[in-house]
């Protein structure tokens, strides 16, 4: 009866990672009590079947005799539980039932095959109250009063999240660009210890870089077009710039945390036959693309060309202006999970850590020209969008090689190819999701940055 509720409900939530395709079988692989009584707390492993893809997710159901109104909004439905019917709901949303994750962290303790970890000399006030976020996409992140994030990781893969390992080591290296840790629970997936949460200080009052960046070129469109983006009231390039310098001190903690290793000539050669590939596949989808391929051939036959060895380290992997934070005093680095759907393995695995730069550089791209998408003037605002995007990825890359990040002739040749291989990507993603954007990563090809 449970399964058959979830299968129900478990689509229609915002981090379901199967969308679009019709659910085979949800089976409940574990249940862990975590609280008795009424209310009552559970905590579940269900795995999704769709087609040839099985899909684990993590849960945190809540159980009443009777639903109050305020909990409605994420009832999933009624089934019998220890003996009687049960109201049954998503329990993230419950204040009451997630004190129980703070106090468990708070204490270390282990409930089943659950354990929860309080970091090294963390002090943890388990009298705060919980408000999830609804920003989130792939994971539920439930922020306790103002102190702390609890990010929950909602599909769930076997090992250790990358996020948990680097934010821990970063912490120990005394990194300025993280939030702190105070905490994780573990559980156990096929034999390996398993992340399924982190808990980190909340940023309250910081500011996203993206919501920074968008304000900055809705003011410089609003300017008078005589007045340069360096005269405008919201020029972004200082905050560009502090943005390359943290970037590249991450770069340099991770290496110290984690070590380093080079790619070789020939394994570059591979990278370029890749990135070739996927851009075959892409044309093959978006015709839009083919008169442009030229300019990605190019770039990936001079990556080819390289002929000595590049740096390669752990790197965030997914970086772009949603991830990073301004506070009062600095910018933190957000999301180290890596991109989402892939393997941890290749999460985990050594990058150039130009990967992160080129991604970046995208996204100075995307908040320049998304605004333009509909919008009337999109034709004449086109010269002040590629002059903000011109303007803060010049900041930011002195930032970065200020700071230590390198460009030497190969690495710029490195970095070329890597942004152009992401906006092959979101060539594709775009024209798939969402068309009307679809201008924004084709403008990566004819732009002469």
């Amino acid at each position: 009866m449970l399964a058959e509720l979830l299968t129900g409900w478990i689509a229609d939530q915002r981090w379901f990672a199967g969308k679009g395709r019709p659910i085979d079988d949800l089976s409940i692989e574990s249940t862990v009590p975590l609280m008795d009584g009424d209310p009552a707390l559970a905590h579940l492993i269900v795995k999704v079947v769709q087609g040839d893809r099985t899909t684990r997710y993590q849960l945190l159901l809540g159980l009443r005799d009777g639903l109050s109104s305020r909990l409605r909004h994420v009832f999933i439905g009624r089934c019998e539980w220890d003996g009687r019917e049960r109201d049954v709901y998503d329990a993230a949303h419950d204040a009451e039932l997630m004190g129980r994750l703070l106090h468990g962290i708070a204490r270390d303790a282990t409930v089943g095959p659950l354990s929860f970890h309080r970091a090294p000399e963390a002090e943890i006030d388990t009298s705060q109250r919980s408000l999830v976020m609804t920003a989130e996409q792939s994971n539920t992140s439930i922020v306790f009063g103002d102190q702390y994030i609890l990010k929950m990781f909602r599909v769930v893969i076997p090992g250790m999240n990358p996020e948990l390992e680097i934010v821990r080591a970063l912490a120990d290296e005394g990194s300025h660009h993280v939030a702190r840790p105070f905490g994780w629970v573990e559980g156990t997936i096929d034999g390996e210890t398993t992340t399924l949460a982190i808990m980190q200080a909340f940023l309250g009052g910081a500011s996203e870089g993206w919501a920074m960046a968008l304000t900055s070129v809705r003011d410089l469109y609003a300017t008078p077009r005589e007045v340069s983006a360096g005269d405008a009231g919201g020029d972004f390039a200082a905050e560009a710039e502090r943005l390359g310098v943290a970037t590249a001190e991450v770069h340099r903690e991770m290496r110290e945390a984690f070590g380093y290793d080079a790619l070789d000539p020939d394994e570059i050669h591979s990278m370029a036959e890749l990135y070739l590939a996927q851009l075959e596949r892409a044309v093959a989808e978006v015709p839009a693309l083919a008169d442009h391929a030229d300019v990605a051939r190019e770039a990936y036959d001079l990556l080819a060309s390289i002929d000595e060895p590049v740096l390669v380290q752990r790197v965030h992997g997914d970086y772009h202006l949603g991830q990073v934070m301004r506070t009062y005093d600095d910018w933190i680095v957000l999301d180290f999970e890596g991109e989402p759907g892939q393997p941890l393995a290749e999460r985990r695995a050594l990058h150039s850590p130009l990967r992160d730069v080129a991604g970046m550089l995208r996204s100075f791209e995307y908040a320049a020209r998304h605004l333009l998408a509909d919008h009337p003037d999109a034709e004449t605002l086109e010269d002040r969008a590629e002059e903000w995007a011109v303007r803060n990825r010049a900041a930011f890359l002195s930032g970065y090689t200020r700071s230590g990040g390198e460009l030497r002739p190969a690495d710029v040749v490195m970095m070329r190819a890597l942004e152009l291989a992401k906006a092959v990507y979101e060539v594709v993603y775009e024209a798939r999701n969402r068309p009307s954007w679809l201008p924004i990563p084709l403008a990566a090809f004819t732009t002469k940055h």
